[in-house]
């Protein structure tokens, strides 16, 4: 701090910290001078905002949520390859030039009466990807993990085959976590 915001003299200028040491005797430094250097601060205490099932259950329901994910996200990818690298479309039933098809990628507006099954693989991999945001916030809170941590979880359901490697590794270091921290479980 500078004599410009503190007064001179004032608590904690400049002026009031030479003043306060020159105010200790010889006799104080050497006592100061004297004595052994702190005890080291007892590590912080881990703390999960859960309980053992609570946790576990959110595990449970966020890997679920991962693979559903995963496979949906690849399942996306597959449906923007064929529908934009190839211009076709998935089609369920519907006639084309009067054969009646059961399943098959045809060319956009080929098939008459069939449902296109591309629309709805971006549909439900969008709702799956809320749920599994879901999932992975309850699991972050419970766990009292950073902001990183969730953000790690959020990204793993963007990228392909990420998924899979971020429940992997998310699912080992809470039983790790688990594991090593039994007083930091949370009990009622």
């Amino acid at each position: 701090m500078t004599n410009e915001t503190n007064p001179q003299g004032a608590p904690g200028s400049e002026a009031h910290h030479e003043a306060h040491h020159e105010a200790l005797t010889q006799e104080d430094r050497e006592l100061l001078a004297d004595l052994p250097p702190a005890p080291p601060r007892p590590a912080a205490k881990r703390r999960f905002h859960g309980t053992a099932q609570q946790i576990r259950g959110s595990l449970t329901f966020y890997k679920v949520a991962a693979y559903v994910t995963g496979v949906m996200l690849l399942l996306l990818v597959v449906k923007m390859v064929a529908d934009y690298g190839f211009g076709l479309e998935l089609y369920i039933g519907g006639t084309i030039d009067g054969e009646s098809q059961a399943l098959g990628l045809h060319p956009e507006g080929a098939v008459t009466g069939g449902t296109a099954v591309s629309y709805w693989v971006s549909v439900v991999h969008g709702w799956i990807y809320v749920i599994y945001i879901f999932a992975g916030f309850r699991l972050w809170f419970l766990m009292n993990w950073k902001l990183t941590r969730l953000l790690t979880i959020v990204l793993g359901g963007v990228v392909p085959f990420l998924s899979f490697v971020v429940e992997r590794r998310i699912a080992g270091e809470v039983h790790q976590e688990m594991a090593s921290n039994p007083e930091a479980i949370r009990r009622y």
